[in-house]
């Protein structure tokens, strides 16, 4: 079975116009920061909605979309995520990361509490497919579906940020914990925690700085 093709339409814009909105959605993007300091004032279900619709607009291997958006309001399911992940992280503050690695974090003055989950009005705990569960009980395949999964954040954390909104990438490891706690079946596997909502009145966040292009990108004219 195939898919029917139909024209691709979008109305075109000129040149400079292509040199106006890279320039506006670069500025716009570069203001976007991981914050950890939430308030608990409420976001509406539609407005997550429209951000899980958008994510899921991301592409994926052959059209198999291997993503699931859990979606946690519940307090006591935030409780219960919450201390699961803190008492993995604590694990691996105390003795599970490699003396680097914790180097590395110092300088942004994380450690394993995790407020944020429960403070957070919003947490969506994005689930990987590693394979499709057909009807009949038989196993089906998705393809690339880190790579996907890994795009359709992206696209979110964008339509978070563009929201007015903020977000925080969580992943604690092992993530095991949020298939049991949220019942999800055995072909999802845990990908990341996103919190969302709005920053606390009083947020900070560390004074860093992003790479320059020259640093990240190599150009073959």
């Amino acid at each position: 079975m195939s898919f029917p093709f139909i024209p691709y339409q979008r109305n075109e814009i000129s040149l400079n116009q292509v040199a106006d909105k890279s320039v506006e959605f670069y500025e716009f993007m570069a203001e976007r920061r991981s914050v950890r300091d939430f308030s608990n004032r409420n976001v509406p279900r539609e407005v997550i909605e429209r951000l899980i619709l958008t994510a899921a607009t991301a592409p994926s291997g052959a059209h198999k979309q291997p993503w699931t958006f859990c979606v946690v309001r519940n307090k006591d399911l935030k409780t219960a995520i919450k201390q699961a992940a803190e008492e993995e992280e604590r694990l691996s503050y105390d003795g599970r990361m490699s003396a680097e690695w914790l180097a590395d974090l110092a300088p942004l003055g994380t450690d394993w509490h995790k407020p944020f989950i429960e403070i957070a009005p919003w947490v969506i705990v994005v689930f990987r497919k590693a394979y499709e569960l057909k009807n009949d009980g038989s196993r089906g395949q998705t393809y690339y579906s880190h790579e996907s999964v890994g795009i359709a954040v992206g696209f979110l954390l964008a339509a978070i940020h563009n929201a007015g909104l903020v977000a925080l990438t969580h992943t604690p490891s092992p993530m095991n914990f949020m298939r049991t706690i949220l019942n999800r079946p055995e072909n999802e596997r845990p990908f990341v925690l996103i919190p969302v909502g709005y920053p606390s009145a009083n947020a900070t966040v560390p004074d860093i700085h992003r790479k320059p292009l020259d640093q990240v990108a190599y150009f073959y004219d």
